[in-house]
């Protein structure tokens, strides 16, 4: 539980400073003419290498770089010269990883003036979960994720336009975890998986411009399903397919004018969903008897949501702007879920069903912004919110049938506050606050006494580049069996400087510090447990540091180096890494990249890890 947000933050810092591939110019910049066409192109193409001691499935799941040849990235630009190509005008081609990397990207881009415009979007992702080390390692993911978007445009440039896509997302590949089968002190068995997911999207609209209003329609339907078979030979058979569809309209309008703006949206859903849950188990319990047991469930459930908000801006002044925005959101889940539960041994059956739970809410927000002068600026802003819950629960149990309803609202009042001040020209500065208070907090960890301060500094000199930034939040709340509070504090410096065009530092540091405080309440042994109380501490320090050379016309050289910790763990995460690039003919780019890679924890130490990575290629044009 510790590490979970920290390691998060390593991933995403780690995607960020990679040796990737990054394409200087190869080729005229302007290109070449090919008839009515001018073409901007370049290829990289190449080999990555591995070497890795400690844990393979930590480096898997975070990294996941390997051996072999590749298409490390491409691109294709044609444009038509003078806009009146025969069947396109523009066609941008780009690719990223095809062949053997375990993050791909492709996207193609394609327009004729007037009469279409045409979109593609195409991602791989290998995604690998080793999990933590628990159950003997029993635990563990391998999937690809394939991710395609088509989105068309009929006359993209006239007063009505006409709009068609398609989505489809899909997962698929191994998976293994466990099961205490067949009773509750049942021994504790693995589990074979084979991840079926898909998700697939339909979208038809249209928007037209009249009197300089603007509205947009657009009708889609959203459909997923999961059919993931779960087989234990000889101990435990499941199957449990579920299935969906959300179709939805959407609104949008919208209207411009010299001294005021509307906007307004509005969304529907009807959302239903079934699923059926069949397991059949055979084992001994703790004592060594044979137990053998059925569970069905079944169900379905229906969700439409309805959401829709209006704005208003006001521009009295150049200098002062008054908006208003009030939304409103609603949410309605119900459903009969039917659970039998049969022990063949004494043929006992349990039958639970049906389920409600409804959330209202409304929020009217009002913020007015005025430029008292040109190096001063303020903010100030009320936020209200109502938000209202309503749940029935039914049971039906040997016979018996019960109900019991419950109903919550929740109020949330909101000020804000803020400056925006240029003293000098290169200078920013940006203060804020805000201050809140929740009168029935629905969650332990809900907003209920809270602010938050923040400010931002910016300098932008001719060569140098400096921010800084901190933000700070607090949060405490409480309900009737417990309490709950929160602070999380942050802090980030960043600075670039390019004193000459062939030389260029960047560098960085942040911190992010986040502890909570609750109560728990539980049963043990039929008595109610209060007092005991839960801490979460994180304390992450993240920094780098990178350069840029340009040693003569002909050669490129970046280094790199970031460091991750949380002092609460502890745990470490430190990336060093160098790229190179020669120039060896005006179409012709060789280069090299090395990355080293080092994980280290106290909490789960069987994780480590050190991987050398590195790739050689060749960037070239026709």
């Amino acid at each position: 539980m510790k590490p979970s947000l920290t390691i998060a933050g390593l991933l995403l810092l780690g995607q960020g400073l990679r040796a990737q591939p990054a394409a200087e110019s190869v080729g005229p910049l302007r290109g070449r003419n090919a008839g009515g066409y001018n073409i901007v192109d370049w290829f990289e193409t190449g080999y990555r290498f591995r070497s890795l001691g400690g844990d393979l499935g930590k480096y898997r799941s975070g990294v996941n770089f390997g051996n072999g040849l590749r298409l490390l990235g491409s691109s294709l630009a044609v444009y038509s010269r003078e806009g009146q190509g025969s069947l396109f005008d523009a066609l941008v081609l780009r690719t990223q990883g095809l062949g053997n990397d375990p993050y791909q990207f492709s996207s193609l881009h394609v327009e004729k003036n007037r009469l279409y415009r045409y979109g593609l979007l195409w991602r791989l992702d290998d995604y690998f979960n080793p999990a933590l080390p628990i159950a003997g390692g029993r635990h563990a993911i391998s999937t690809q994720r394939r991710f395609q978007d088509h989105d068309f445009t009929l006359f993209p440039q006239s007063r009505l336009r006409l709009f068609a896509g398609y989505t489809r997302n899909a997962q698929d590949g191994p998976a293994l975890s466990t099961e205490q089968a067949p009773g509750f002190q049942g021994e504790e068995i693995p589990l074979f998986a084979e991840v079926r997911r898909l998700r697939n999207e339909y979208r038809l609209g249209g928007e037209v411009t009249l009197f300089g209003a603007k509205f947009t329609v657009l009708r889609g339907w959203d459909n997923f399903s999961e059919t993931t078979p779960y087989l234990q030979p000889g101990a435990v058979r499941r199957t449990e397919p579920y299935r969906g569809s959300s179709p939805y309209w959407r609104f949008h309008l919208s209207k411009e004018h010299k001294n005021w703006a509307a906007l307004g949206r509005f969304t529907y859903t009807g959302g239903r969903r079934s699923f059926l849950f069949d397991e059949s188990a055979v084992g001994a319990n703790r004592f060594g008897a044979a137990q053998n047991r059925q569970i069905r469930v079944s169900g379905s459930g229906r969700r439409p949501v309805t959401a829709g908000n209006l704005t208003l801006s006001w521009f009295p002044t150049a200098r002062l702007t008054v908006a208003n925005q009030t939304s409103f959101h609603n949410t309605r889940m119900d459903g009969d879920g039917f659970y039998r539960e049969v022990d063949n041994t004494t043929l006992i059956s349990e039958l639970v069903n049906f389920q409600f739970l409804g959330i209202r809410a409304v929020t009217n927000t009002t913020d007015v912004t005025c430029r008292a002068a040109n190096w001063l600026g303020v903010y100030g802003g009320y936020h209200y919110s109502t938000r209202r819950i309503r749940s029935v629960v039914g049971q039906q149990f040997f016979g018996t049938t019960e109900a019991d309803r419950a109903e919550q609202d929740n109020r949330i009042h909101a000020g804000l506050a803020g400056l925006r001040l240029q003293p000098v020209k290169p200078l920013r500065v940006n203060l804020d606050a805000e201050v809140g208070r929740a009168d029935r907090p629905f969650f332990p960890i809900s907003e209920r006494n809270y602010q938050a301060l923040g400010a931002r500094l910016q300098y932008k000199g001719k060569s140098l580049l400096v921010s800084a930034a901190a933000r700070s939040s607090y949060n405490t709340s409480s309900v009737s069996l417990s309490s709950y509070s929160a602070r999380g504090r942050t802090c980030a410096l960043d600075a670039s400087w390019t004193p000459k065009d062939w030389f260029a530092l960047a560098a960085g540091y942040s911190k992010i510090h986040l502890d909570t405080l609750s109560g728990i309440a539980y049963f043990a042994s039929g008595a109610l447990v209060t007092g005991d109380r839960s801490i979460y501490l994180s304390n992450i320090h993240a920094a780098h540091l990178t350069g840029h050379f340009n040693l003569g016309q002909r050669v490129g050289l970046s280094l790199g180096y970031s460091r991750v910790q949380d002092a609460a763990s502890p745990l470490t995460f430190e990336t060093p890494l160098a790229r190179l690039s020669v120039k060896l003919r005006e179409k012709l780019r060789w280069n090299a990249g090395y990355q080293y890679y080092r994980y280290a924890e106290e909490f789960l130490p069987a994780q480590d890890y050190r991987a050398h990575t590195g790739y050689t290629s060749l960037l070239w044009s026709f």
